[in-house]
């Protein structure tokens, strides 16, 4: 997305906002208020694109690695799983709201392709900066003033310069989950997937990337079987985390480990993540294991065998 917005025009007394406000206090209700918003929208929009890459099955770790049809997808996805997660139906356009046909655009670029169909009409605009982290989600009623005069082989028009002051933003910069492949370099996911099994292609993950918080649908790729979460946690000295203790490595899991994770002074975890650590000391060992962490620590080890 363009590294510099103009502020929104769209208050009280611009031509559009009676039009487009009652739209997006729908599209705020529906979605269960600002704060589920701006939760469920970016995660959504992971989950798009990180089905499209497939890193577990194709070993592509990024947006730019993708084939033309893909990149195309991606668009359509995001249609359908916006249409879904705000209960919306289909209509004349992409879908109906308040009973106003509004067309769906996305892009993972810095504009939106707008065809002659959604000319006057509202469009949900859907926006994912891969580089940045950064998620859009806005409301424009695409006026021929608001769009450039070019066009392509198709007939649609972008935005021009100005038309972005006619955008009625509900998220707008808004932090979304890095593609985590992105940031690990590609002999490391190679070694993670070289694993012939679940357990050791999430020993080698938690082995390989330390301090980290990692969310469940990445370890869910990973491990690439239905009972991994059985397995992540104990599974009677034969899952990943009870290998991985072998080492004097910690596997915690932000929904039951919460307080070992603050008290090592880790990044914090969500419910649904997991971290691991290797304690760098006799007292953070002591720790771990008075707090219930499975670990066997060699400097423990050594002082118990005296």
């Amino acid at each position: 997305m363009k590294r510099t917005l103009p502020p929104s025009l769209v208050q009280p007394g611009h031509p559009d906002h009676t039009r487009l406000a009652p739209l997006a206090d729908e599209i705020v209700k529906r979605a269960g208020g600002p704060v589920a918003l701006a939760e469920t929208f970016p995660d959504m929009l992971r989950r798009c694109i990180d089905d499209v890459i497939m890193t577990a099955k194709t070993g592509r770790r990024s947006y730019e690695e993708l084939e033309k049809t893909e990149k195309t997808y991606i668009g359509t996805r995001v249609e359908i799983e916006l249409r879904a997660l705000l209960r919306l139906s289909r209509g004349r356009l992409d879908t109906v709201i308040l009973d106003q046909d509004v067309d769906i655009k996305n892009t993972m670029g810095s504009n939106w392709m707008i065809p002659t169909e959604a000319v006057d009409h509202p469009c949900l605009l859907v926006a994912a900066d891969e580089s940045q982290a950064r998620c859009y989600l806005g409301l424009i009623v695409a006026r021929a003033r608001y769009l450039t005069a070019g066009q392509n082989k198709d007939a649609k028009k972008t935005l021009s310069a100005a038309g972005f002051g006619h955008i009625l933003w509900l998220l707008c910069d808004h932090p979304y989950p890095a593609n985590f492949w992105r940031g690990v370099p590609p002999d490391v996911v190679t070694r993670i997937f070289a694993g012939s099994t679940g357990n050791l292609r999430m020993a080698t993950l938690f082995r390989e990337i330390r301090g980290q918080p990692i969310t469940r649908d990445i370890v869910e790729a990973v491990a690439q079987q239905q009972d991994f979460m059985r397995r992540i946690r104990s599974d009677n000295g034969r899952g990943t985390r009870d290998h991985l203790a072998e080492e004097g490595i910690l596997l915690l899991s932000g929904q039951y480990d919460s307080p070992l994770i603050e008290a090592l002074g880790l990044p914090a975890c969500t419910g649904g993540a997991f971290i691991s650590y290797a304690p760098a000391t006799q007292d953070e060992a002591d720790l771990a294991i008075r707090m219930g962490a499975p670990l066997c620590w060699p400097a423990r080890q050594a002082r118990m065998d005296l």
